[in-house]
């Protein structure tokens, strides 16, 4: 007899927190450390995406982009790619994804936030705290942009 998807039969788990890749760029300094006015601005971008291991190991990977301009110089860019692998069994087919698009980039975020920060301050600029960020609030928005997309493929592929 298998298990049936459910609560009581559901697993999630942590395999594996890792930094997959990361690349620092600053190509105003030295100079900029003794010419211009510090007035910084921050731009930050943020995606996630998973894929499927095996039946139930995912892996859930997101990539912040943070790019400091002061004046009309940049700064520094930073992109980190922070991954983990998570164990997902027996979670009904509705709450997959969410836990996929919520839970684990929770999870995996504190991880980015410091190395993006750590990154920085060895560049010899003071630590940017990355602000918190509300992955369920992405995930809705993610999800509802993805219908629009469908709905004008189909509406596209109707009129041909």
């Amino acid at each position: 007899m298998s298990e049936q998807p459910g609560p009581q039969n559901a697993r999630f788990e942590i395999q594996r927190v890792y930094l997959k890749d990361v690349s620092l760029e600053c190509p105003n300094t030295p100079s900029l450390f003794v010419n211009l006015e510090w007035k910084p601005q921050a731009n930050l971008q943020l995606e996630c995406e998973n894929h499927r291991l095996d039946s139930s190991n995912f892996e859930v990977q997101i990539t912040v982009t943070l790019t400091l301009t002061t004046g009309e110089k940049t700064a520094y860019l930073v992109e980190a790619k922070q991954a983990g692998v998570f164990t997902l069994e027996n979670i009904p087919e509705d709450q997959l994804e969410p836990m996929l698009g919520i839970a684990c980039p929770n999870i995996l975020f504190p991880f980015a936030r410091e190395v993006v920060a750590d990154l920085v301050q060895k560049a010899g600029f003071p630590p940017h705290l990355l602000p918190p960020v509300n992955f369920e609030a992405l995930y809705a928005q993610n999800r509802q942009r993805r219908a629009q997309e469908q709905n004008s493929k189909a509406t596209t592929d109707t009129r041909h």
